[in-house]
């Protein structure tokens, strides 16, 4: 594995760093920040994953689509209703 060396910057998370190093939950810096890398990599992939569903989903729905003029329509009358209901508890 070859690897390049880079200089961090943490502010407040050094100490964080530091504890995780000195309790033994890392044996380095470097595996501990190599960790974290991982860790919002599969973060990352997961919300991907999560968002290529949602898009399955809505190309998968059988509903007939909504033209533009529609959707901006239905959603003015529903800010409008909710503007009014505002104004009228107020």
């Amino acid at each position: 594995m070859s690897g390049k060396s880079i200089t961090l910057t943490l502010g407040k998370q050094q100490q964080v760093l530091d504890a995780m190093v000195a309790f033994g939950d890392f044996e380095s810096h470097s595996e501990a920040v190599r960790a974290a890398v991982r860790a919002l990599q599969r973060e990352r992939d997961a919300v991907t994953e999560i968002w290529r569903a949602k898009i399955q989903e809505a190309l998968d729905d059988p509903r007939p689509a909504l033209s533009a003029d529609d959707f901006f329509g239905r959603m003015r009358e529903h800010h409008d209703c909710r503007v009014g209901a505002a104004k009228r508890n107020t």
